[in-house]
Formats: structure tokens, sequence, C-alpha cells
């Protein structure tokens, strides 16, 4: 088994997980309970919970005979997730190096560069470094390192379990974008690793030894040596550079190797502390207020000019991240750790968030070298980067307006998950844009940690399953956010379903006691999906009442391919647009089976002239959906399940126009 020194029972369970593929149950099996729909926050986006919908749900949810969710959400939290939990898109090899992008196939240099105090890990011996690696790879030649680093981040092969970056940017593109790389280096830099790694924008002038130079420019230096090496004219042939450093790097390691290992900056080992003994042992970092001095003198990813910094513990979602900032979209992650807090913004479903982190063993397995772990299979980036990247066709986005709905009516539409390429065939999401800006009431984020900011341009509807890169994401459903046309952070917020707190435990201090996620941890998003029907453990609707939209999740389903798609409907609450509403609806009658359940099928008409969303209830009975989507002229059935009464009233109504609705029954046959 492969294990870490001292990092304890927490780490040595991850390390498990990712190498060894065992299975876990998952630790959101069982969705959090109903939060109070008294809360002022969340009486602003859904319709209020009726008494009969309480009782449906608890129905719904009970083991054994009668009716069950028809969508019922089964979020996964990524620390459990192993390799197992990868599904294949079907119908595709975008792994495949021969099959290169449709528009575009980038063309970039990968620049390895390691350090007068510190050469590559995968040249060492097994589990030999103060952070136990490398893992799985050891006692390489440094002049077999830049094919080595080449081959595991864009060949198919073994250890990267067929996964590269070049597959990342074809799925995520449906074939539009592919990458190539060539591999140069080994170059040795003029100082050593921490006097680039200690930053003032991190480390606040602090932890640089004495006689050192602290705060070098890696990038500018890895650049020298490697154009001294081939020539300007053949670097410049490039799109672009990833400069990959030798060792650890500090995103993967301040948490870890800080505050999960010593119980106080005090209590920092001699091991994990600087070459100069003047100095502590711990040092300033970019979350919280300190990690070991070794941690922090690792370098922080990160892109500008072109070009990426890596190091060797960066995963390939971490390339498939920077690589996003080098073709020109920004960050959309908080400080998880920050004061006052702030929820995450687009959380583990997208790739400049933090869906960077998703691989097996989640984002307290970032530190392996190679990085076989968490941040190896990114998310797919939502639909507004999509746009902005030009990897999704305008014609396979519904794009609508708040301002044209309320002329049209209600829009009903089915969406695939976005894993799936359209192909011409299939909607791949909705744009929803907020003619004359975002009209929610002022918050403040200071004081609450759920506020977005305001300043939004659009709503955003896509649908997610758990299969290619986005395996490694948390559930299936459909995913729906607020955008901003400009990368002014957050830019994208995404509407959990679930906004009370996930109540999971992160991870185990030192002094054995278990620390609970904060508010404004990514993984409090696990359950944010939409969910078909009731019962489910989550939403099947969302209502933003200042900005005049409402929200549904229909129905789901899946082909005989494995394909996922729902039905889902967005109306204005200030139009129902120029269609005649109506609806009738016909008695039903049916016996109690063996469980003690009597289901009724109730056939309802739609008797206006346009698609329309219909609410149903029936006090007293269960119902495995409350809305249904019914084309104009046309009949659909809504089911009815009762376990006690003779007969019960069903009332049917358009959400359109409240006088459309009519009354019928489901009568009990003993």
């Amino acid at each position: 088994m492969l294990t870490a020194r001292g990092l304890g029972s927490v780490m040595s369970t991850v390390l498990l997980m990712v190498a060894g593929g065992l299975a876990v149950t998952p630790a959101g099996a069982a969705p959090p309970g109903e939060v109070d729909p008294e809360t002022p926050w969340r009486a602003r986006h859904w319709p209020q919970t009726q008494p009969w919908q309480v009782n449906e749900a608890a129905a719904l949810a009970r083991p054994g005979g009668g009716p069950q969710p028809i969508d019922p959400q089964r979020y996964e939290l990524p620390d459990t997730m192993t390799w197992s939990d990868y599904t294949k898109v079907p119908g595709t090899n975008w792994a495949d190096p021969a099959v290169r992008g449709t528009e575009r196939n980038f063309n970039g240099a990968l620049v390895l560069v390691d350090f007068p105090n510190q050469p590559f890990v995968v040249t060492q011996p097994a589990n030999s470094t103060i952070y136990g690696n490398p893992s799985g790879v050891q006692n390489l030649a440094r002049d077999d390192v830049p094919a080595f680093y080449r081959d595991f981040l864009n060949k198919p092969g073994a250890l990267n379990r067929g996964h590269t970056i070049h597959e990342y940017w074809m799925e995520d593109s449906n074939g539009r974008f592919g990458i190539e790389l060539s591999a140069f280096g080994v170059y040795q830099m003029p100082a050593e690793s921490h006097e680039y790694g200690i930053e003032n924008s991190m480390q606040r002038g602090m932890g640089c030894p004495a006689g050192d130079r602290c705060g070098r420019d890696l990038r500018t230096d890895a650049q020298a040596s490697w154009i001294a090496a081939v020539g300007a004219e053949e670097a410049a042939s490039y799109d672009f550079v990833f400069f990959l450093s030798a060792g650890q790097d500090e995103s993967s390691t301040w948490q870890e190797f800080g505050q999960m290992k010593f119980a106080s900056k005090d209590d920092v080992s001699d091991e994990f502390g600087p070459p100069d003994v003047a100095l502590p042992n711990w040092n300033a970092t970019r979350y919280v207020d300190w990690t070991s001095w070794q941690a922090s003198s690792n370098i922080w990813p990160n892109a500008a000019r072109g070009s990426s910094l890596q190091a060797e513990s960066s995963g390939m979602s971490t390339y498939a991240h920077e690589f996003s900032h080098i073709l020109g979209v920004g960050d959309n992650y908080n400080n998880p750790y920050g004061i006052p807090a702030r929820r995450d913004y687009s959380g583990p479903w997208e790739m400049l968030s933090r869906g960077t982190f998703n691989g097996p063993g989640g984002p307290h397995s970032r530190w392996l070298i190679p990085g076989t772990g968490g941040s190896s299979m990114g998310a797919q980036h939502m639909l507004r980067n999509k746009l902005k990247l030009g990897i999704v066709d305008d014609a396979a986005v519904l794009k609508l307006s708040r301002d044209a709905l309320a002329g049209s009516g209600v829009v009903v539409t089915r969406v695939t998950a976005r894993e799936v390429d359209p192909g011409g065939r299939r909607l791949a999401g909705i744009n929803v844009t907020l003619d004359g800006g975002d009209r929610t009431a002022a918050c403040d984020p200071a004081t609450d940690p759920y506020c977005d900011g305001g300043g939004y341009d659009n709503y955003t509807l896509e649908v997610v399953d758990r299969m290619g890169f986005d395996s490694f994401t948390p559930d299936s459903g459909v995913l729906l956010a607020k955008t901003k046309n400009a990368d002014n952070a957050p830019f994208i917020w995404t509407v959990d379903a679930n906004p009370q707190d996930i109540d999971k435990v992160d991870f185990v201090l030192p002094d054995g006691t278990p620390q609970k996620m904060t508010i404004g941890d990514y993984r409090q998003l696990s359950d944010a999906l939409f969910h078909a029907g009731t019962g489910s453990g989550s939403e099947f609707e969302y209502v933003d009442t200042a900005n005049r939209l409402h929200f549904y999740v229909l129905d789901r389903q899946r082909d005989r391919d494995g394909v996922l798609s729902y039905q889902v409907a967005v109306r204005s609450l200030d139009g129902a647009g120029p269609s005649a509403r109506g609806v009738k609806a016909h008695p039903a009658s049916a016996r109690l089976d063996r469980s003690g359940w009597a289901r009724c099928t109730i056939p309802v008409r739609n008797t206006g002239r346009g698609d329309d969303v219909l609410r149903v209830s029936a006090p007293g009975a269960t119902l495995p959906r409350t809305v249904v989507a019914v084309p104009g002229g046309r009949t659909s059935s809504v089911e009815v399940y009762v376990d006690r009464a003779s007969k019960v009233a069903i009332t049917i109504g358009s959400e359109s126009d409240p006088a459309a609705r009519t009354t019928t029954s489901c009568t009990v046959r003993r």
C-alpha cells in the first residue's frame, strides 16, 4: 500500500481508494433533510411547500412497495470516488491522438525545469520525499523525464488510465479542439525552488531564507533557458507553453501538509521547516494564516502571457484549467476558508471553479506524484464558458429572453447531457437573457454567505451526466445557473437545489477532531442539481420572483445508447402569451394491490392551443410528479397513488392561466 509519512488514516484511505479502486459507500447516498420552508432566502425562490407535498415526499421515500421517486438524487462526494466511477461517453474515442480537432489542433510545448535543490521527484526512490512521493513511478533517468511527462499527459496508457489532455478538450468541445504536445528540457534553474515558490502575494513577505532572493519569476527564467536551447524561432512556433517544474505545487500541499498534519503552526516539525534555522517552521499561505514552510515554498500553478506553470503534483485537470485561462476565461471560485464565509460560485460542475479538483480520491489526494488522483479528471466547462470559448454551436443552445417569454408564453423543450455531442439534432442547453439587467434585491456577501452579489445577465440551464470527464462530478441531473457576460467573479453562480449545509466531515484534525466542510467549501454544491418529480431529495422547480422567471424540471429519460436528457420548461411570471389555455381531465378508478396501494391513471387533455405546464394537486394522495407538460390539443396522463381513502379529489390547473383548471377524482375499489 502507498503511504505518506505521518498523514494518518485519512491520507491512507485516500491512497487506497486511488491506487486500488476499492468500493466505498457514497457519503452522499442519503440526501439531507428539507430546509425550513420559512427561511427567507429559500422562500424567495421556491413555491411554498404545502402539507400534502411534505406527506407525498415522505411516502415516496419509504422503502418497500408503493410509489417510488421517478428521479431520486444519489449524489456522491468526490472524496469517496474511485476509478470504478468512470463511464465512457457512448460512441466516442476522444483520446485517440489520430483524431484531430475539427476547428483547431493546438500545438503546445511542454518545457521541464528543475532546481539545484529539487530534482524531479519521479527520478527518486519510491515514497522517499517528505510528502511520501513518488508513487507508482520512480528512479527515472533525468533525460527520460520529458518524454515520460509528455506521454503521461497526452498519450493513452496504463498510468493515466487512457485519459489525456487531448481527450479532455475533444470531449469538452465535441471534437472541435485538440491538443498536441512536444517536450523540452530538463533545464536547471539558476536559483533554488523556494526562491520561486515564496512570493509576496501568498506568503506576504514572510519566510525567505537569509541570503536568498525570493519572488523570482519562474516563467521568465524557464522561458530564457528554453529559448537559449532551441532558439527564438522554434519557441515562437508553438501556440502555447506548459512550464512543468520539479516537485510539489502549493495548491495541493498547503492544507494536507499544514493544518491536516500539524495541530498548530508551532507544531510543524523541522522536517517541514526551512533551511534557515532563524525562521519558524511555518509560513503564510493563500487561504488561511499558516501552513508548513515546505508547503508554502512550492509554486502555485498559474497562467499568463500564453503559458502556464505547473508542478509534478499538478493533475491533468490543472493543465486543462490553466489552458482555459490561456484561451481567455478567468477563474470563478472563492476562498473556502475566508472570513466572512461565502458560498462557492460554481463548485464541482465547472473547470474554472473547483471542478479542477475532480478525480478519484477528491481534493485531498491532489498531492500524489504523478497526479493520478484528485485533479486528474476535471469537470467540463459549464454552458456559459462553452459559449465564450466557442466550443458549442449556437444552434445547439435555445436562446430566450425574459421579455420575449412574457410575450410567447411557456417554453417546453428537452435538453441533452452536455457530455454527448448534440450533432445538430439535440439541444445542449438554454440561455435566458435578463433584459434590462438583474432585478434581484441587493444583498451583502459580508453578512449573507449565500448572497450571489447581483449584476447577472443571464440564466443558463444544462444537463450533467456522470460520464466521460464528468464521471467524477457528484451527480447527474439539471444544472441551473445565473451568469454574467464579463469575467467578473462570480460570473457563474450555480443555483443550489439544496442550499442547506451539507453537514459532512471534510477531514480529521491531528487530535482526532472531525472537521466539517465549511459553508464556502465547493462540495457544499455536490447536491445542487435539480431532479424531476417529487420525493427525490432535491427540487423540480425554481422561481426567481424578482427576475420574473419560473423554471421546471419535468421528466427524465435515458435512451437505448445510455444518453441522458431531461424535459424542462421556463416561463415568465409577467405574461402567458397569446395562446388560449384550457384543461380537461377524466376520473379513474383502481383496486388496492398487495402492497396496499391503488394507482389511478388520470387522462389529462390540454384543450388550449400551445404547450402548457399543468400542476396537479390531490390532498390525501401521493403523486410521483406534480407538474407535467402537455402539448396543445393533446392528451397525457398523471398518476395518483391512494392507500386509504375510497375517493380522492384531484385538481389540475394551467400554470399559465390560473382560471384554466378542472377537478376530477380517483376512486379506490375494495
